[in-house]
């Protein structure tokens, strides 16, 4: 069974001659462990259909299945018990919280959901993300890539059915994004995570097992790292 499928997704901002066709009719489907990067330049909807699939936006029509359960049939408290356990955000600008070490940030989902971490998988987390040393630092205390790390992290605490990378190397210099890279890759393919990542650089394709790209609204499945059709 498909861990996700969209069908039909569509969302109109505005209304009459006013209106907006940000996506129009996407559908399309993965994988456990597969790693699917969505391409797209700016305003082209690529961050409009990442933000439905996470439940943080509600479509003008169509339907969003996680393992089989479909998100928006769900009451809106519901829909954000669901999403906190089983979907993992990885966002541009990092979003860790300011007063919270490395360690307490990455746990931060499962405290949330008040349930006991894990020691030895936040200890093996760490060690992974080379953060053993910066467990007790706070954010405003570690490099950008670090922070992303740590924002990794606690994305992969949980163990979630889907992780969610919006622009995950946006802010970052081209080693630490070399880094976070390879880091998703090992999620999907070590750890068999499903990773669906945005971003602008076609650069990054060549991490991913399949290739979307988003034009005026309208998603096309390019297959498995046809770098040489994104140029």
């Amino acid at each position: 069974m498909d861990i996700l499928n969209v069908r039909h997704l569509c969302k109109t901002y505005g209304f009459g001659e006013s209106s907006v066709n940000a996506l129009k009719d996407a559908s399309f489907s993965m994988q456990k462990s597969e790693f699917t990067a969505i391409v797209g330049e700016s305003g082209s909807g690529k961050t409009t259909l990442l933000n439905l699939i996470g439940g943080l936006d509600n479509p003008t029509s169509g339907q969003v299945f996680l393992s089989g359960r479909e998100l928006f049939s769900m009451k809106e408290q519901e829909r954000t018990i669901f999403r906190r356990r089983n979907i993992g955000f990885i966002f541009q600008s990092f979003q860790l919280i300011p007063e919270l070490t490395v360690e307490q940030n990455i746990m931060f989902p499962l405290l949330l959901d008040y349930q006991k971490p894990n020691m030895e998988r936040v200890n093996e987390l760490l060690a992974i993300l080379g953060l053993t040393g910066r467990r007790n630092h706070l954010p405003s205390q570690l490099s950008g890539g670090q922070q992303q790390r740590t924002a990794i992290g606690r994305a992969l605490i949980h163990n979630p059915m889907l992780i969610l990378a919006d622009e995950p190397t946006g802010n970052l210099d081209s080693k630490s994004s070399q880094e976070v890279m390879e880091l998703l890759t090992r999620a999907a393919h070590h750890y068999r995570q499903t990773v669906l990542m945005i971003t602008h650089n076609t650069g990054l394709t060549a991490y991913a097992d399949r290739v979307l790209r988003v034009s005026d609204g309208n998603l096309t499945d390019l297959g498995g790292r046809p770098d040489e059709k994104l140029s």
